[in-house]
């Protein structure tokens, strides 16, 4: 069984690299923008996203997942045992 096999949600996220904090800073149409302090080189970005997006929902950060978009802003995040109600709850309905 894949891991998306086993439940959990599909994300668009949006990252700029290098901002004052650490932050989800909302939905802006069906992507979720993030704000992250690490610079996007050696997957330093990619691995702070990770982190930020569990301890924001209380998941290990090995349940978060770039599916495509490593090396680019705009990502594909799968995030495992997590419900759509789950990321609603915490980040607010997608626009």
């Amino acid at each position: 069984m894949s891991p998306m096999e086993k439940g959990g949600v599909m994300l668009s996220v949006r990252v700029k690299p290098r901002s004052a904090r650490d932050e989800v800073a909302g939905w802006d149409g069906d992507v979720l923008r993030v704000r992250l302090r690490a610079p996007p080189v050696e997957g330093r970005a990619n691995e702070a996203l990770r982190r930020l997006l569990a301890a924001e929902l209380g998941i290990p950060a090995a349940r978060v997942g770039i599916v495509s978009g490593a090396a680019a802003r705009t990502k594909r995040i799968w995030i495992e045992g997590v419900s759509a109600e789950d990321v609603a709850t915490r980040f607010g309905a997608a626009g």
